[in-house]
């Protein structure tokens, strides 16, 4: 594993990235290497490019600074891509990536198959937000700088109950919490608070939901129409496929949002016995073993058709 002192060397310009619709270990690996350098290493210049992240991470330190566009022109030593497992899901720094100097990639995504000169992928760990821990000085980290790694940490392995929770993980989220910091209300204000309208989807999609192959499958859908009536944005959607999840009896769950005319995002989650990485790759996406997504085009029923029959045939390949 190469440390971040050892890729920073001779490097006086960095661009930190992640990926589409910055999720929290997203936001948070990338304002953790930010305030990382930051304290560590004033004379190089650090900038961070993300799409606008979700209110519930405007308690990150210095969130303030992320830019939402690109700067025409400019090059940088060093780009970062944090979280990103493929081409396709890199965010508003797609310009950079073609035009720095040097790239590297950080990653625990088990699909991502090496974007750029340097990958640091360890799909063994919790997230991205661990695996940028490692590559770290723990005496070098601030309290900023754990607040947001924990952040991520927290997100990924969903207030450590995923099965991608290791030891290592725990001892990690010990060591940041040392750092002093406000652990209880970070889990509060990113992952549990939500708002009336975002409840009020999510109750709207549980109750609307359907069961598949003998409850084995649960399918909740929304609809454009729906977040336009509510208000919400894609961020507002969080949570709501790990609790159709929760459904007694369920091993899969599958959560499609409507993200244009017969274009819908799909999130899978599993319990133990299938792989919604490998669906989600069959169908040009990529995740995790129990966490995975891709964008289908179709009607929803098409989409529900293809993604069930890969599921039932994992099931019946078990049996």
């Amino acid at each position: 594993m190469n440390k971040l002192t050892e890729i920073l060397e001779g490097i006086s310009t960095v661009a930190i990235a992640g990926h589409v619709n910055p999720d929290g270990d997203c936001v948070g690996s990338c304002m953790g290497l930010y305030l990382y350098l930051k304290d560590n290493y004033p004379d190089i210049r650090a900038d961070v490019y993300l799409e606008e992240p979700a209110e519930i991470f405007h308690f990150v330190r210095n969130i303030e600074d992320v830019k939402t566009e690109c700067e025409t022109g400019r090059v940088y030593d060093l780009l970062f891509l944090l979280d990103v497992s493929s081409m396709d899901r890199v965010g508003v720094a797609k310009p950079l990536y073609e035009s720095a100097l040097h790239t590297v990639g950080i990653d625990h995504h088990i699909t991502n198959k090496g974007l750029c000169e340097l990958n640091q992928i360890f799909p063994e760990a919790s997230s991205t937000c661990e695996v940028l821990y490692g590559l770290m000085e723990e005496i070098k980290i601030s309290e900023a700088c754990a607040e947001a790694l924990y952040t991520g940490i927290v997100h990924d392995t969903g207030v450590f109950q995923y099965s991608c929770t290791s030891p290592w993980t725990m001892r990690v989220a010990a060591n940041l919490m040392e750092k002093g910091i406000p652990f209880s209300e970070i889990v509060d204000r990113s992952f549990y608070q939500k708002s009336y309208a975002q409840n009020q989807i999510m109750g709207r999609t549980l109750m609307e939901s359907i069961m598949l192959l003998d409850g084995q499958c649960i399918i909740g859908i929304v609809r454009r129409k729906e977040m336009e009536f509510y208000g919400l944005s894609t961020k507002d959607l969080d949570g709501i496929v790990s609790q159709l999840k929760n459904t007694a009896g369920v091993e899969v769950a599958l959560f499609l949002y409507e993200k244009n005319l017969q274009e819908f995002k799909v999130s899978m989650r599993s319990r133990e016995r299938v792989d919604v990485s490998k669906i989600a790759e069959l169908f040009g996406g990529g995740g995790h073993v129990r966490a995975a997504g891709c964008t289908m085009h179709g009607t929803a029923f098409d989409v529900v058709n293809s993604i069930s029959g890969q599921i039932e045939k994992q099931l019946t390949e078990e049996v």
